[in-house]
């Protein structure tokens, strides 16, 4: 007789965000729109948190946190909205962050 098996193989990859440690920075235009990344790929699927100078950031009807977190678009950006934004993603197989300083001229 014949016997046959199907699996699903789900291969875990550790996070990943390049140039860990680097600060990025970013200039955004008053008035614009502004979206930032956090650009992970890992396995399984990282939770994702926002946070502006150091605190959770807080989601209004201009900011709001996109696609699981992956994204974070800002609207009508303000001179107040410059500062430090960061994001950490965190699975079973670690952490990582990403660190973006947004300028805001105009």
């Amino acid at each position: 007789g014949e016997d046959s098996r199907s699996f699903h193989v789900s291969i875990q990859e550790p996070l990943s965000i390049t140039s860990v440690g680097e600060t990025h920075s970013i200039t955004a235009v008053a008035g614009g729109q502004l979206v930032l990344e956090c650009p992970e790929d890992a396995v399984p699927p990282p939770h994702i948190e926002w946070h502006r100078e150091g605190s959770p950031l807080q989601e209004d009807a201009r900011r709001q946190v996109l696609a699981e977190g992956r994204f974070l678009q800002i609207r009508a950006v303000g001179a107040a909205d410059g500062g430090e934004y960061s994001c950490r993603a965190t699975n079973a197989l670690g952490d990582t962050s990403l660190r973006v300083q947004v300028e805001v001229r105009g």
